[in-house]
């Protein structure tokens, strides 16, 4: 359970940050989100989630 409350913790640290340095680029990358089909948005969230369990799994074998 602390890993997972360390895992949100970094990626607030990192959606924070990237707020904080790019507002504009942001804007433009939700406004792009918003134009794209739910099909799209589907398998791009598929494609990170299994990237990222990937990314985890490897690391903690390491």
């Amino acid at each position: 359970m602390r890993e997972l409350a360390l895992a949100l913790a970094l990626v607030m640290v990192i959606e924070g940050a990237l707020y904080a340095l790019f507002p504009a680029g942001m804007r433009r990358l939700m406004k792009s989100v918003l134009n794209q089909s739910e099909n799209s948005l589907r398998w791009t969230g598929l494609v990170l989630a299994i990237a990222g369990f990937t990314l985890a799994w490897v690391v903690r074998r390491s």
